[in-house]
């Protein structure tokens, strides 16, 4: 069967399951649960096929294009990038959406909650899917709506309303540069084509708008005496976008408020949706950045800094899922950050940053439905309460084992003994040792190692805390249906072995995306535009820093394992109100105080207040003289009615006599 021709099934399949469910799911079995799941495994199965036969032949990529409106198209296209992608976020949400069936069992709203899913899905994938940057755009949108409808999915709590909010408007600010960006980028092919646009000619399709990379890196503007390329600022703009997406510093603090929805809404916008959104849009123009070196760079050292930064927050968090959210901030980090050592190692950053964005995907998504088996089962999610329950949920024990060790990256350099974690992590980190050798600046491998470490120390913390010792509450507990285990032991094994068994052909699968013969690009070419030196990665690193990630993670458990588990340090000394780093770190560096009271109180709100005090004095003032004008003119008119209808009868003769004068004047003169 020729599966290109079914790609446009793939987002419309979970579209047309949002309908169906959203007005019938009441009335069918599972709440519509059964909707979805067969739909998404319908769309994983056609993904699959293709990535298949791309496998096969990478350079028969998939291009289809429709004209829509006068120079615009609707177009899929599937390349290996593109590919992996949708194959991950069909095979993710199709786990989390059977895992659903048990956790949402007794929702009396879910099938209002399995049909958002599925839209959110079909967003995700449709976005995957564009050919073109519009297109892409429209996708996008509808991925922040849904975020939107899910995390406020109990919108009866105040804080998930509130939450929702956050996250809506948080991620409006990058949305509105990405949206500027865009603007920027048309603008500058319009003119590049002399504002004729040859016919079957899409202007903001993605191999159109690579064509013109060299042209539009050699435009300037000045800002603030500074000469800027064009390319520079459309790939900063699409950055601002990625940065709100993919909850990178300072536009990531909606992420860990995400957790007022459903614990399997936290892992479908932690793993499979949301917020790879961002890192995908940087990976799908690649060639622009590369271009840009300086846009890299500053990816680069935003993703390291986040990655570190999200790390300390994690470290001292209570609630389960709050933990995993600022390890998802984290890792997207690494994620920002290995895209940016495509500075320094070209075409092998799209490869290895993709990599860990879904071997992060598989066990992320393990860590949040793990949490939410326990959540489900005891009723809590504060580790303090918790304590033992290995002992009464043995398997989702195991599984938060085997995600615990691919987040902290354990593993054999050297061999092919290692978890998923440890295979697409330690590149990144070994990238920015080369890009500190390369370019003389450590900054980001010293936050990569250091948020290895810290990665091991609140993971494990976690661990112990929640699973090991003795129960530190009556909350009973018991494990969960088969419904709910049956997607974590999957997710568990692809967390151990899915690394070890696919990392070398799919980083060379996906890092040839921009050199096959549909976009028919050169790497090393378009570093020379940015003049921008290019080295590869030669796998060559010294021992010790092949080691190093490996280290750090040992170290982090065995602090962890002397003060959570054999209790030989007592932390109720460091825990405290009265320690200034704890305090800090646990206010979350006071982000929502800085920018809630002096941002939008002061910046936003007394501003808009003062405003709206001036526009309503003057619409006030425009009020009241139409209204001093029309009382005055009613006074002077009521003068004239007397009621005497002699007085009346005088008017009217007057008025008709002078009319017929005015009239037998006009035709006199004419």
């Amino acid at each position: 069967m020729a599966y290109e021709n079914l790609a446009f099934l793939i987002p419309l399949l979970p579209a047309l399951a949002f309908a169906i469910t959203f007005f019938v799911g009441k009335k069918t079995p599972y709440g519509g649960g059964l909707i979805p799941i067969f739909a998404i495994a319908a769309s994983f199965l056609i993904s699959l096929m293709i990535t298949i036969g791309l496998l096969q032949n990478p350079d028969q990529v998939i291009s289809q294009s429709y004209h829509w409106f006068a120079i615009f198209n609707l177009g899929i296209l599937i390349d290996p990038l593109a590919a992996v992608m949708l194959t991950m976020v069909a095979f993710v949400s199709l786990l989390i959406h059977i895992y659903s069936v048990g956790y949402m069992s007794h929702d009396p709203a879910k099938s209002r909650y399995f049909a958002e899913t599925s839209l959110f899905t079909a967003s995700m994938l449709s976005l995957v899917l564009s050919d073109n940057i519009l297109q892409l755009f429209i996708s996008w949108e509808l991925v922040g709506l849904c975020s939107y409808l899910l995390i406020g999915f109990w919108y009866q709590k105040p804080s998930a309303a509130s939450a929702a909010k956050k996250a809506f408007l948080t991620t409006r600010v990058g949305d509105v540069m990405f949206l500027a960006g865009i603007i920027v980028l048309f603008a500058d092919l319009f003119k590049l084509v002399n504002g004729s646009i040859p016919d079957g000619v899409y202007l903001l399709r993605f191999d159109e708008i690579f064509s013109y990379i060299p042209e539009i890196a050699a435009m300037n503007a000045t800002i603030l005496g500074f000469e800027v390329s064009h390319l520079t600022i459309i790939t900063l703009l699409f950055f601002g976008g990625a940065v709100g997406k993919s909850g990178q510093f300072p536009l990531h603090v909606w992420l860990p408020d995400a957790m007022e929805g459903p614990t399997t809404v936290s892992a479908l916008i932690h793993a499979a949706t949301m917020v790879t959104a961002g890192v995908y849009l940087v990976a799908r123009t690649f060639p622009m950045f590369i271009a840009a070196p300086q846009s890299l760079i500053i990816v680069a050292y935003v993703g390291a800094f986040t990655a570190l930064f999200a790390a300390t927050m994690g470290l001292v968090m209570n609630d389960l899922k709050r933990v995993l959210a600022y390890s998802t901030i984290s890792q997207l980090g690494y994620m920002m950050l290995g895209l940016g050592m495509g500075a320094v190692v070209g075409a092998e950053a799209v490869g290895v940053s993709i990599f860990h964005l879904i071997s992060h995907a598989f066990f992320k998504a393990l860590l949040f439905l793990c949490a939410g088996s326990v959540i489900h089962a005891v009723g809590t999610h504060d580790m303090r309460e918790l304590g033992g329950v290995a002992k009464v949920m043995p398997i989702t024990a195991a599984t938060m084992v085997a995600a615990s060790l691919a987040l902290a990256g354990f593993g054999i350099p050297g061999t092919s003994i290692g978890s998923t974690g440890f295979f697409s992590k330690d590149p990144i980190i070994e990238n920015a040792y080369l890009f500190g050798e390369h370019a003389g600046n450590w900054f980001p491998y010293l936050f990569a190692i250091v948020a290895a470490l810290l990665t091991s120390l609140y993971i494990f913390r976690l661990l112990f805390m929640t699973f090991a010792g003795k129960p530190r509450t009556n909350y009973g507990g018991h494990e969960s249906p088969a419904s709910m285990t049956v997607p974590l032991s999957i997710l568990g094994i692809l967390a151990l072995f899915f690394g070890a068994i696919v990392v070398e052909p799919l980083n060379k699968f996906v890092s040839g995306t921009f050199v096959n013969n549909f976009v028919n690009m050169d790497i090393p070419a378009l570093a020379e535009v940015g003049n921008y030196e290019l080295v590869h990665h030669a796998g060559h690193e010294p021992l010790l820093i092949q080691w190093m990630p490996v280290i750090v993670a040992i170290i982090g458990l065995l602090i962890t394992f002397v003060i959570y588990y054999q209790k030989a340090i007592d932390m109720s000394r460091f825990v405290s109100k009265d320690n200034v780093v704890y305090k800090l770190l646990y206010n979350r560096y006071y982000q929502n105080e800085i920018f809630t009271r002096l941002f939008a109180v002061r910046f936003v709100y007394e501003g808009l207040a003062m405003a709206g005090y001036h526009i309503d004095r003057f619409i006030d003032g425009i009020v009241n003289v139409i209204s001093y004008l029309t009382i005055e003119a009613g006074d002077s008119f009521r003068k004239i009615q007397t009621g005497v209808i002699q007085h009346y009868s005088v008017a009217v003769i007057t008025g008709v006599s002078l009319l017929v004068i005015l009239i037998k004047l006009v035709m006199e003169v004419f």
